[in-house]
Order: structure tokens, then sequence, then C-alpha cells
């Protein structure tokens, strides 16, 4: 069987399982860089002749011309996704895959940001106009809830609740987070401004956040608009600002105040615990001490 005709019945799979369209583009187009490499160096076009050879020349491949772990373990990660359904579908009995490891990846520390810099940037969106009202609004979502980029822009009215947003996270996954006093109070107080702002007026896109014309944010958009407040209230230069460092930053004073690690692994969508992980070793010792303290045992029994 042609990898490339399997290939086409995969996508068909993926979109059965309701995969976004931006997961299923990925896998297209890593499965593709390991064909061409497949038919241009092996004459290799059938799923039956590949090798975990094949694939181990490739993966190196790849490092020699500096690719980072990560990206070569997610390559992998799309190509055992890809070879495992030739295996289910029987057009193999065994993937080549299976002997194939990841690489050693380097711990990278993430630097999030301090609870003096989050109350700077909460602060300077204190205007009373609709974007300052819709900015702080997005500022709380990210440093409050932890959520996904995409699930904000994408977040619509109905899903907001009185105590807890019902998220559409990844592969169409639903789950709750809470939203605490102050999240609630931001987020009543722009609607408010929202529908005085666009009263009388045809709102094209049915999202929470919105552009002062009424269009859905994109992502860019709020990446750059962080950057710009994080600017403005002096952020520490070594602090890479971004949404996904807002969920670090979520994940880092959730551990500190105390909360397990698997609540949060819950709270932010995460597909197992392994990967929620990774966010304790930007912890430093004395925050996991003070954590630890906060749920001692005898100290809360007696």
């Amino acid at each position: 069987m042609l990898l490339r005709d399997v290939l086409k019945e995969y996508k068909f799979d993926c979109k059965a399982r309701k995969l976004s369209v931006k997961t299923i583009d990925g896998y297209m187009r890593m499965n593709g860089y390991l064909f061409d490499y497949l038919e241009q160096k092996h004459g290799i076009y059938d799923v039956e002749q590949v090798r975990a050879s094949h694939i181990k020349q490739f993966l190196l491949l790849k490092e020699e011309v500096g690719a980072k772990p990560q990206y070569i373990n997610d390559l992998l990660k799309v190509f055992k996704c890809y070879f495992k359904y030739c295996v289910d579908e029987e057009y193999i009995q065994t993937s080549p895959t299976a002997k194939v490891h990841n690489v050693k990846q380097p711990k990278v520390l993430i630097r999030t940001f301090n609870e003096a810099e989050i109350r700077k940037m909460m602060n300077y969106c204190n205007g009373r106009d609709f974007v300052s009202m819709r900015n702080k609004a997005l500022l709380a979502i990210l440093f409050d809830t932890g959520m996904r980029l995409n699930e904000i822009v994408t977040m619509k009215r109905e899903q907001i609740f009185d105590e807890y947003i019902l998220v559409h996270g990844k592969g169409n996954k639903e789950r709750l987070v809470p939203v605490s006093p102050f999240l609630s109070k931001v987020l009543i107080r722009y609607q408010v401004v929202h529908d005085s702002y666009f009263d009388g007026r045809i709102i094209p896109e049915p999202y929470v956040f919105v552009s002062y014309r009424g269009k859905k944010l994109t992502q860019q958009f709020l990446g750059k608009t962080l950057k710009e407040i994080a600017e403005a209230v002096g952020v520490r230069k070594d602090i890479r600002v971004s949404p996904h460092t807002c969920r670090h930053t979520f994940a880092h004073l959730q551990l500190k105040n105390g909360l397990d690690l698997y609540s949060l692994s819950r709270l932010m969508g995460h597909e197992n615990i392994a990967i929620t992980q990774r966010y304790l070793d930007g912890m430093q010792d004395d925050q996991v001490l003070k954590a630890a303290q906060k749920t001692s045992i005898l100290q809360n029994l007696l």
C-alpha cells in the first residue's frame, strides 16, 4: 500500500475523530517530510518497505541540521500515530517506530511573571473604555484560569456561567475551569461595557472577545497586546512575554498556593499528569517548601 494513499485515509480518520484543522495539517505536513525523504533517498513508496533504520536516519539528519530535541520528538510522535493507524488497518503487522525512542530533551526552565508584575499589568488596564475593559478581562482570563490562547479567542458568552467556564479544549474535549469572584466581577463589567459599546450595531462575530469593530480577535493580536502592556509596565527583560507564559504562571502560582498536581492537570486540560509535571521544574525549592507547609498533614489535622 502506498504511503501517501494511506495518509489520505488517515486524514479522513483524523477528521472523523474531530481533531482540529491545525492538528491535522501538522500531521499531514510532518508525515510529508518523512515521505519525501524515503522517496528521494531510499526509493521507498510503500508502507511495507519502511524500517526502523529509515526513520532513525531521518531523525538523525534533522538533528545534524540543527533541529531541537523537542521538534524531533514531535516528529516521532506524529510518525508513531500514522504507523499505528497502518497496523490497526492491517497494512503492516508491526510499526517501524516501535523500536525508535525519543531523544533526550534538556530541561528548559521557563521564567514566569512575578506577583508584582501581574498587579502592574492588571492595574494598567484600569480605563473605563471598551478596549481597556476588554484587555483587563483578557488578562484576568489568562492569569486566573490558565486557559490556552485558542480557547480564549474562540470562547462564546454561553460558555460562561456563574461559577465556571465550559472550555472547549484540544480535540473538542470539554472541561470546567472555576470563575473566581474577582474574575466574575471583571467579566461582568466588560460585558456591560461591551453591550453598551455595540448597542444598536450588528456584531458579526459571536465571540466574547472582539475588536472595537466587533471582529474576532486573532491569536497574534492577543500576543501583541500582551507584549505592549508588559513593556509599558516594565516587565523584566528576561521574561518571554506570551500568553503561554501566563499559562505557566498560572500553573506555578496554583502549585505554590497548594493545589495538587492532579487537580491542576484537569484544570489545564492536559492529556496526562506527566505533562503537568513539567511545570514543577520551574519552581524554586523555597516555593515547593512553602507549598508543602500549607498542606502539612498534622498542621491541618490537629
